[in-house]
């Protein structure tokens, strides 16, 4: 049996007890890597690994626990969310794995519809090109969602037909990896933040595959987030770089990054000394290291 990875983030930064909840939900039929909790994103993102069948219970499992541990009604987090369990992408490691992990999203969508909760497919998945983005949903955040669902204009794929009373909805795909990466600028406000993405996206004709938005944490640092869909294609020294160019002019520069789960090795060539990966180990966060050390 081929061996896929699943990346669901749930919209809670949580204490030690409810992140316990999770481990033990998300861990009944497959394997955690890692675990990551951003309180100003109000969101931890966990990367499993597991074999069809028993990675889809899992993943079920673990969004009955978001609904259990979460109430979006008051969500606060940074980071754009609809639902408890807001997305569940199931990862393919190998080409020849593709179809069986875009069985497997199915399958984990159909389970989480049956629970009570609005699933969308996204990405490759989606019924329709408009629909591809996770930012289609997103945008107005779970209000809007509500309101687009009741009047009738937006229909889930699965699930009922309006939001979970305090679950929201879930998104689901099946997608190659790719990078959760977060840049970190000094001498920069909210608004150099959201330049600075604005021209880094893809959409504002900027790297190749690259959705980026501009932040402010509360340590005081501006923050560019970014999601890379093809990290090989665009590895993180070249968005590294792109930050560097876009944010001179505005006086600023980067200084640190964060990464979110784990990366293919390749994502890595000609990473910049300067701009280090707060908390990287190449052992527990490059997907290679870490499975082939699984096997051990």
């Amino acid at each position: 049996m081929p061996v896929l990875l699943a990346v669901p983030n749930v919209s809670t930064a949580g204490d030690e007890a409810v992140l316990h909840k999770f481990r033990t939900a998300f861990g009944r039929r497959a394997q955690i890597l890692d675990v990551h909790t951003d309180a100003d994103h109000s969101r931890t993102v966990f990367t499993l690994a597991g074999e069809p069948g028993g990675l889809a219970e899992s993943l079920v499992s673990g969004a009955e626990e978001a609904l259990e541990s979460i109430d979006m009604s008051s969500y606060v987090g940074m980071h754009p969310a609809i639902g408890a369990l807001d997305v569940c992408p199931i990862v393919w490691l190998r080409e020849e794995d593709r179809e069986v992990a875009r069985t497997e999203a199915v399958a984990v969508a159909n389970q989480i519809g049956g629970i009570g909760v609005p699933v969308f497919l996204y990405g490759e998945l989606a019924r329709e090109p408009g629909r591809a983005e996770r930012s289609y949903f997103r945008n107005g955040g779970l209000a809007e969602l509500w309101l687009r669902m009741e009047g009738g204009e937006l229909r889930p794929d699965f699930g009922p037909s309006v939001p979970h009373p305090h679950g929201g909805a879930t998104l689901v795909t099946a997608r190659a990896p790719l990078a959760a990466f977060n840049v970190e600028l000094e001498g920069a406000d909210l608004d150099a933040a959201r330049a600075v993405a604005a021209e880094l996206r893809e959409a504002g004709g900027g790297s190749p595959g690259v959705r980026a938005i501009g932040l402010m944490l509360s340590s005081g640092r501006a923050q560019v987030s970014t999601n890379i869909h093809d990290p090989l294609t665009t590895p993180l020294g070249t968005v590294v770089e792109e930050v560097r160019r876009l944010a001179a002019p505005l006086g600023a520069r980067p200084v640190e990054a964060e990464l979110v789960g784990l990366i293919p090795a390749a994502a890595l060539v000609d990473y910049p000394a300067d701009v280090p990966i707060r908390g990287f180990d190449p052992e527990q966060h490059v997907i290679e290291r870490r499975l082939a050390a699984l096997g051990d």
